[in-house]
């Protein structure tokens, strides 16, 4: 395993990290465990989990799988989007924050949380009223540091600015979706996170699957697959990402490695990415991605990925979550 730092902060976390939306949804808690010990057996230290990820599930059986093993882990988690109807139930407002931090702890079974994410922005809620609500966080000790996911580049800047301009703890990351089918970020937000010193953490790094190649189109879907669990993930399956995991699979053939791999490890040679969130609901795949870690991509190869994805800088996210 390699380890950076997140972003020009003190905290080192393990180059690929571990997703876990799945976790009490496509993959049951018995099978979730088992990806989670073996994460860590593989040099993992970034668990990364929200509140909503399946009705609050994923962080019950993380909570279990952890016990012994809480020092070994950077545990991240996230809150703002959508808990329920109730207006009280989505923001980043003072009152919804504290709430779902206590249900958080309790459900993670820990007393602090490494790394707090506003799930997305909150155009209801005064940024000061947010960063202030987070730094009262880190004082109290059950938060130590702070990210943010889904903000747009003029949110982020705000944000920093307020909390230069306060003294108060800064976002030291930002949580995105970004891959090779999926290259927007470049536009404005990877300037900026170089810049300020904010780690990025790419989520969908291979798109939600497509970029596996295990979707020959939006007709054959795998079993227990995104597209079959959830069917508006099929929104994403198009000609222009199916041609684009096409073009993958044939530059992972001449290289002798899985299109997954190549995609996982050109964002591993992205300087800004701080570590890369794959998800899993077997062993085996978490295995399969962890050979990413292996994989040496020259300049020529990287020139060929940078080549057939030059499009997926342009046009829309191929994910965002706002309020």
């Amino acid at each position: 395993m390699r380890y950076k730092q997140l972003g020009n902060s003190g905290l080192t976390v393990s180059a690929i990290g571990l997703g876990t939306n799945a976790f009490g949804k496509r993959s049951d808690a018995q099978t979730s465990s088992l990806i989670i010990e073996r994460a860590i057996h593989n040099g993992i230290t970034f668990i990364d989990t929200a509140n909503i990820y399946a009705g609050s599930q994923s962080e019950t059986i993380i909570g279990h799988a952890i016990q012994g093993k809480r020092n070994d882990i950077v545990l991240t988690t996230k809150a703002g989007l959508p808990t329920g109807k109730s207006p009280y139930h989505k923001g980043s407002s003072r009152h919804h924050l504290m709430q779902q931090l206590e249900a958080s702890l309790t459900r993670l079974q820990t007393d602090y949380i490494d790394l707090y994410q506003i799930h997305t922005f909150d155009p209801n809620t005064p940024l000061e009223e947010t960063l202030r609500c987070l730094e009262d966080m880190i004082t109290s000790g059950k938060v130590r540091y702070i990210g943010c996911s889904n903000y747009y580049a003029w949110e982020l800047m705000k944000a920093l600015g307020i909390s230069d301009r306060l003294g108060l703890n800064r976002y030291i990351s930002q949580q995105v979706s970004y891959s090779l089918a999926d290259r927007t970020p470049e536009r404005e937000l990877i300037p900026l996170c170089v810049d300020q010193g904010i780690g990025i953490i790419p989520y969908f790094p291979l798109a939600g699957g497509i970029l596996t190649g295990k979707y020959a189109s939006p007709n054959q879907v795998p079993e227990n697959s995104r597209a079959q669990t959830d069917p508006s993930f099929n929104r994403f399956l198009t000609e222009r990402t199916l041609k684009l995991s096409h073009d993958l699979q044939q530059l992972a053939h001449e290289n002798g490695t899985a299109p997954s791999n190549l995609a996982i490890a050109w964002l591993l040679h992205q300087p800004v990415v701080s570590t890369v969130i794959v998800g899993a609901t077997k062993v085996a795949q978490l295995e399969t991605n962890l050979e990413a870690l292996e994989l040496s991509i020259n300049d020529h190869l990287m020139e060929q990925l940078n080549n057939i994805s030059t499009d997926f800088r342009h046009g829309e996210p191929f994910a965002s979550y706002r309020i």
